[in-house]
């Protein structure tokens, strides 16, 4: 007999009210380690433009990127200024922090091995940089009062509140200038942060480590050890990173909790064998509200994404992130070179032979963007209520939040919900209008842009 998702809670030992009063859905998308190595920097100067240009590395990732409601990855470089360098010390052009704002990258963690790289200005200046581009971050602090003021991440989207801690094994053995804060694998600070983490009543907790060896496919005792020790206090997604190569993933439906050991290079100049790509982890989360003062998040669903970084052969040598998915093929054939395309199916195979073995409960997307990226949202009325309060004010009672825009003409929008399908947007608008919005209408960007 199926069981429904209450019953299956129920004998779980969780308790449902019954009368279930709205379901709504959070897409997340995490991925590996950021890195510029001195190829890639060179690489990426445009001798046209004179300047650093990413954009075109993330071209071919970037619609996956921006499909998700929230897209949190590993900056696992300083951005100090120049002079830029890679390995073993690296300071990146803030050109490339632009590229990954505009790839759609929500979220930066930054405690890891090479976050003091440039010492105290290089951690203080990318703090700065991520501040000054409106990208929330974790993992690294400029003072005791930042890192209290800032720590546990508490991110807000659709509805959902998110509390993000981050921690790094060390800093290859380089001194933290006071009063620069660094996040470190201890048990009992995380064990501490996760409790003040659910003070804040966040619907989901992940803690995103910085861990384990380097260029081993399997997690160590030690890496297991720390997830589930974050599991026990209240973690739900434990993602990691470092290893530069791809660990397994499992998701344990029965405990609802999702592991990811490793990730792999997102980018780097690397390129030896299970070191030139990475994977995304994609999931969605399931609230369902019971009344006004109830609520349960659960996973949904969780799926792997394979990428690889090419590097074209060429005389330019550029970089470029593809799925693989929608490259192992290349009907285009815009991988010139048999050696790239064999490189491309050898990092293939022995991914998926990795995760066949290894995963649990986590399988390969098999989705395709199309070329164009189209949502819809709610655009709300910002004129007074009947009753004098005015629908700004009161949008915090909306299911899905809201989000403020300033136009071209410096309008400040007032804006609910992202949506891929138009009659999602127009069910939640009947449901706004309920809630009193009576002005309110769907809006449709493509691509990021407003269509009226």
């Amino acid at each position: 007999m199926k069981k429904t998702l209450a019953s299956l809670l129920i004998l779980a030992g969780i308790i449902v009210p019954s009368c279930a009063q709205d379901t709504t859905r959070l897409s997340l998308l995490f991925l590996g380690d950021i890195m510029q190595h001195d190829s890639q920097i060179s690489d990426a100067w445009n001798k046209t433009l004179k300047k650093y240009d990413y954009n075109p590395c993330f071209q071919f990732i970037k619609p996956y990127t921006q499909a998700a409601d929230l897209a949190i990855g590993n900056l696992e470089l300083t951005l100090a200024g120049p002079p830029y360098k890679g390995y073993p010390q690296f300071s990146a052009p803030d050109e490339l922090l632009l590229a990954l704002k505009a790839m759609g990258m929500d979220v930066l963690v930054t405690a890891n091995n090479h976050c003091v790289d440039t010492g105290k200005k290089g951690l203080e200046r990318t703090v700065l940089m991520l501040d000054s581009l409106h990208i929330p971050h974790t993992g690294t602090f400029v003072d005791e009062v930042a890192k209290l003021n800032e720590h546990p991440l508490l991110v807000e989207k659709n509805g959902f509140s998110l509390a993000i801690l981050n921690y790094t094994y060390g800093t290859n053995g380089l001194p933290v200038t006071k009063p620069n804060i660094v996040n470190t694998i201890d048990t009992a600070a995380i064990r501490a942060d996760l409790k003040k983490a659910k003070a804040l009543k966040p619907d989901v907790i992940i803690a995103f480590m910085h861990w384990g060896s380097e260029y081993q496919s399997l997690p160590s005792k030690w890496q297991k050890d720390v997830a589930e020790h974050c599991f026990k206090h209240g973690a739900k997604l434990v993602i990691g990173a470092h290893p530069h190569v791809l660990q397994p993933m499992e998701w344990r439906k029965d405990k609802d909790q999702l592991v990811a050991y490793s990730l792999g290079n997102f980018v780097s100049g690397q390129r030896k064998r299970y070191t030139d790509g990475g994977a995304l982890v994609t999931l969605e989360l399931e609230k369902i509200a019971y009344g006004t003062d109830s609520a349960i998040t659960r996973i949904d669903t969780a799926n792997y994404i394979l990428e690889w970084v090419y590097r074209t052969a060429d005389a330019e040598k550029n970089y470029h992130v593809l799925p693989v998915t929608a490259f192992e093929k290349d009907p285009k054939g815009f991988i010139k070179d048999s050696e790239s395309k064999a490189a491309l199916k050898v990092f293939a195979d022995d991914s998926r032979a990795l995760y066949k073995k290894h995963n649990v409960n986590i399988v390969e997307s098999q989705y395709l963007p199309s070329d164009t990226l189209t949502i819809y949202r709610i655009l709300l009325p910002t004129a007074p209520t009947p009753e004098g309060t005015s629908s700004s004010a009161q949008s915090h009672h909306l299911p899905y939040g809201t989000e403020t825009e300033t136009d071209s003409a410096g309008n400040v929008l007032l804006y609910s919900g992202n949506f891929s399908r138009k009659q999602d947007a127009e069910r939640y608008r009947n449901k706004v209008i309920q809630l009193g919005y009576s002005d309110a209408r769907v809006v449709m960007f493509v691509n990021g842009v407003k269509v009226e």
